[in-house]
């Protein structure tokens, strides 16, 4: 029992001081106590995939689920965003982002998280989880929104966009990085004008930030898909009920397309990127959901291609 309870209260306090560290980042990012990371490790490229001497079909940013703590692709060594890539040579695609940090500063690079992560990798873990809460509190969220969204405006920059270029910008998340896609939408749209496409796989997020400004929303989900059924539940403005959410506004409107990946799992050996599980066509989980990825993109692209060859017929 006396373990037991130590281990309640232990979990307790880490999870009092990840709450604290969470907030105080978004405080040292709002009054300019430390400005947020540009520069990326030596050897790392800010966007990978087309060569950056054309303009790419589209600029694609994943963003991670809660396992990101570098500014490489951590949470399956990368997988689906080099699948990505050897699918759709035509896209340029940045991973580096950091969607737990409004100081783009990676988990991995912090001397005292390096010491944590052979002592406590369970801090490692709710950090990024309590950093998703505070993207989704109603009092840092439109704080917290600027922040992430203009870091990913400064990597698209680095990367070559250019703004008013009409070049159509994807946010790819993972999880919890759904949350911060759906809050960086109004950001890319106010700093470059780039119309973007939302695709959120296993997404975790509360449903209030405004899709109005989003092209279009494409979920990717799963009946098996334990985590995000409960971010549907937990979250009040996910609910009908309350019409004039975020969430619901950009559903009645018709933006959010839903595409089945059954009978994936949210996480493990049968997740959605997962390159061991397969399906009866001999596919791997990871290669079904890249493809579906790509060819969302795709029609995309070829939409929007299609909308302006018409407006150039009618002039």
């Amino acid at each position: 029992m006396n373990i037991v309870l130590l281990c309640v209260g232990g979990l307790g306090l880490a999870l009092i001081v990840e709450g604290l560290l969470a907030r105080y980042e978004l405080l040292a990012y709002s009054v300019g106590w430390r400005s947020p990371t540009t520069n990326l490790p030596e050897g790392l490229p800010y966007a990978r995939g087309a060569a950056p001497d054309r303009p790419p079909a589209a600029y694609l940013v994943y963003l991670d689920g809660i396992g990101k703590r570098q500014f490489r692709d951590t949470r399956d060594g990368g997988q689906l965003v080099q699948a990505v890539i050897a699918g759709a040579p035509e896209l340029r695609v940045l991973g580096q982002v950091q969607p737990y940090s409004p100081l783009a500063d990676p988990l991995a690079g912090r001397p005292v998280w390096a010491w944590l992560r052979r002592r406590a990798g369970l801090l490692l873990f709710l950090h990024n989880v309590m950093q998703t809460f505070v993207a989704a509190d109603r009092r840092y969220r439109p704080l917290y929104n600027r922040a992430v969204g203009n870091q990913i405006v400064v990597q698209l920059r680095l990367a070559g966009y250019q703004a008013d270029s009409n070049i159509p910008v994807v946010l790819l998340s993972y999880s919890g990085g759904a949350q911060v896609a759906t809050g960086a939408v109004d950001e890319l749209h106010r700093q470059l004008h780039a119309p973007v496409l939302v695709i959120m796989l296993g997404a975790f997020h509360n449903g209030a930030n405004d899709l109005s400004r989003a092209q279009h929303v494409d979920l990717l989900t799963s009946a098996n898909d334990r985590i995000e059924r409960v971010g549907a539940w937990i979250f009040p403005q996910r609910w009908r009920l309350l019409w004039r959410s975020g969430w619901n506004r950009a559903v009645r409107a018709g933006k959010v397309s839903v595409h089945r990946l059954d009978p994936a799992t949210h996480v493990g050996p049968r997740s959605y990127i997962s390159p061991t599980a397969m399906l009866p066509d001999g596919r791997s989980y990871l290669a079904r959901t890249a493809g579906l990825v790509i060819e969302l993109v795709r029609a995309y692209v070829d939409a929007r291609s299609g909308e302006r060859a018409s407006v150039a017929e009618e002039r």
